[in-house]
């Protein structure tokens, strides 16, 4: 298919799309760093800036992709749904379809959406594609089981006004099982800006890469290794842990600071789930209609569903289409991580040790060793100095 990205960020939807054989024609990406970046690594394909500019969608386009922003719909956003000034914009692409009615659609969000406000946020998506005559399915999809160590659920929503959606996005199931927590065995990530509220817990991966901390700053998270040391992996294994090559966002440099580039792979769509999806838009599965039951009319949403003007159904199905089981964390990651500073550390543990969350058993004292090791560093640095 000829594609149109919107929202494209640094091109997670369409290098995925590209490896299954479909062709980027246009893209729209309002940020200067995510920009630098598409201007690098698709230098002949037009870029506009701002979707409010773009009077109507190219004729030959068959498949518009849109992972739209999400700071009004995430759990540690502002919460504001559709109504938000950034996530409302999805409106922009409805508007652009009723102008030019491109045959097929792929939105990607955060899954908190289909909770917010008793799931408003969803409904009114799913509304305004019957409205425009379009069948929908959509489905709670995670990273980890695409063979990356990374626990990313994001929602999928696929539309067609000639197609099955369900017939993409839902004929494929492979359940995964999770590793359990073993801190003698495997690394384990979380985010050290967080310890009062949340954690982002991942074992055997790191959590969702985000678009920033809880106060809005663009950060890694970190890892406790097996041996007790606590690092924060280096960009380009981020990168890696989204699909993109290593060093994938490097042009981001030339026009935001360096830690501009973690933001940019925290916002970022997986290129393996669009390189999959992209493989069943050009050949779709079998949908099979015995894992539908009743959709709620009120209230928190499935995490999978399907549907048209007609009728909607829940669908019982995994987060885990392909069910490839990741390399471990500590053989996955390539570059040297950085210590987890005795500052950071110090502030996090402090947080914890208030909080009423529960941890793993051990964790908290390994924090506490990480962070005894790390002020002795720095006794002996300011030893050395002083000697110097």
């Amino acid at each position: 298919m000829k594609v149109v990205g919107l929202f494209a960020g640094i091109g997670g939807f369409e290098v995925g799309l590209g490896y299954s054989g479909h062709e980027t024609l246009e893209l729209c990406e309002i940020k200067a760093e995510a920009s630098a970046v598409l201007s690098a690594r698709f230098p002949d394909i037009p870029i506009t800036s701002d979707i409010r500019s773009i009077r109507r969608l190219r004729a030959d386009a068959e498949l518009v992709c849109a992972g739209f922003p999400c700071q009004d719909l995430s759990q540690a956003g502002l919460t504001s749904g559709l109504a938000g000034r950034n996530s409302g914009l999805v409106h922009e692409v409805f508007r652009l379809l009723r102008a030019t009615r491109a045959p097929w659609l792929v939105l990607e969000n955060v899954p908190f959406m289909l909770q917010l406000n008793g799931g408003r946020a969803m409904r009114d998506i799913i509304q305004n594609l019957e409205d425009l005559g379009y069948r929908w399915a959509y489905r709670v999809v995670d990273t980890f089981s695409f063979g990356l160590p990374q626990r990313r659920e994001r929602v999928y929503l696929v539309a067609s006004v000639d197609g099955h959606p369900e017939d993409v996005l839902l004929a494929d199931d492979r359940p995964l099982e999770r590793p359990t927590t073993d801190l003698n065995r495997f690394a384990h990530g979380f985010y050290w800006t967080e310890g009062r509220g949340g954690l982002g817990w991942a074992v055997d991966a790191v959590p969702t890469l985000k678009n920033g901390s809880t106060i809005g700053i663009p950060s890694p998270p970190a890892i406790l290794m097996p041996d007790g040391n606590i690092i924060k992996p280096d960009i380009r294994d981020a990168e890696r842990m989204q699909g993109f090559d290593a060093d994938w966002t490097f042009h981001a440099e030339t026009v935001a600071k360096s830690s501009s580039r973690w933001s940019l792979v925290g916002s970022a769509v997986s290129v393996p789930v669009s390189r999959w999806l992209g493989s069943r838009l050009k050949k779709p599965g079998e949908f099979d209609p015995v894992r539908c039951g009743d959709f709620p009319e009120t209230g928190k949403l499935p995490r999978a569903a399907c549907g048209d003007h007609r009728g909607r159904c829940a669908v019982q199905i995994s987060s885990d289409p392909i069910g490839k089981r990741p390399a471990h964390l500590i053989q996955f990651l390539h570059y040297p991580g950085t210590q987890l500073s005795a500052k950071a550390t110090d502030g996090f543990y402090r947080r914890a040790l208030t909080a009423k969350l529960r941890f793993a058993e051990g964790f908290l004292e390994a924090v506490r060793e990480h962070l005894v090791t790390m002020y002795e560093y720095k006794r002996l640095a300011a030893t050395l100095g002083k000697a110097a």
